[in-house]
């Protein structure tokens, strides 16, 4: 990761979603700690401010802010990105942290299939509204980047279900979550396609099997209740898990690798179905269909 004060950190702003436990609060305070000003969303508030003091009183500084976003909610994130937009001149570094895997079937407020729609689209509204501030935050080639938080459970999908990405037909924790991974390193191809030669990267990682709060909180049934707490202790805790994270967001090597895909720090080779640009390309479009948003073009730079 870059050095404390290296590259003008002080002068960058951050935004992590999903920031108020795990990985993302140890994304966070690794950027915070490099001088950066960190925006962290939470969808609990009393949670995000909790997390904030933390990451501020870690930081020794006080440009640590809270943004209120649920990612199963349009409406939410419209709001929050309009609050962030209005609030800094600029953005540097996103990092689409923020994810679930659930034991049952539910819908988002928009009638998504929750994991799709958090873990996939609410990230790909996210950053449609805020890619205009990232171009103007450009300085030069890798300068802006964003960070796609994936996995390797896209290993377990054998490519996402057209036809049913509502899950109507039937619903499988493993085979939700693991599309919705594969979706995460299409996003990130489909969007250096479009951002090529803007000074923007878009990259995917695995952090690893990361000890943290999210199999633990009651959404995932027997496997957050009886098996995590039994694998928990050969697990990576949520500080190394965010080691790939930052290095992605913040080595200076990287300033020209776009479209990839890392674990451990180190780029990584993921499944030919994470591969297919083809499916990139229809799994943007269907985003845009999905979200009512007007097409922007396969060509760099069409907006």
């Amino acid at each position: 990761m870059a050095q404390a004060g290296a590259g003008g950190w002080s002068e960058r702003v951050c935004l992590v979603t999903g920031a108020n436990t795990g990985i993302g609060l140890e994304t966070a305070r690794g950027l915070a700690a490099l001088g950066a000003t960190v925006w962290m969303t939470s969808r609990d508030v009393p949670k995000g401010e909790a997390a904030v003091a933390d990451v501020r009183r870690t930081a020794k500084h006080d440009r640590v802010h809270l943004l209120r976003l649920d990612l199963a909610s349009t409406a939410s994130i419209r709001q929050a990105s309009e609050q962030f937009l209005s609030s800094t001149t600029r953005l540097d570094v996103l990092v689409n942290n923020a994810g679930l895997v659930l034991s049952e079937r539910r819908l988002t407020e928009d009638g998504f299939e929750m994991t799709f729609g958090v873990n996939h689209l609410g990230h790909f509204l996210l950053t449609i509204l805020l890619i205009d501030r990232m171009k103007a935050t450009v300085t030069g080639p890798g300068s802006v980047r964003i960070v796609n938080l994936s996995s390797d459970a896209h290993r377990q999908s054998g490519g996402l279900p057209w036809d049913d990405l509502r899950r109507d037909r039937g619903y499988s924790t493993i085979s939700s979550y693991g599309d919705s991974k594969l979706a995460n390193i299409l996003f990130s191809r489909a969007l250096t396609t479009r951002l090529a030669g803007t000074g923007i990267t878009a990259n995917a990682v695995h952090p690893g099997v990361v000890s943290t709060s999210f199999a633990a909180d009651g959404d995932t049934g027997w496997f957050g209740k009886w098996l995590m707490p039994l694998a928990r202790p050969f697990l990576l805790t949520p500080a190394d898990g965010a080691k790939t994270s930052l290095y992605v967001a913040t080595d200076p090597s990287l300033g020209a690798v776009s479209g990839r895909y890392f674990a451990k720090s180190r780029e990584v080779t993921p499944t030919k179905q994470a591969l297919d640009d083809a499916a990139a390309e229809r799994l943007w479009g269907v985003s845009e269909q999905l979200l009512g948003l007007p097409a922007w073009g396969s060509r760099a730079g069409v907006s």
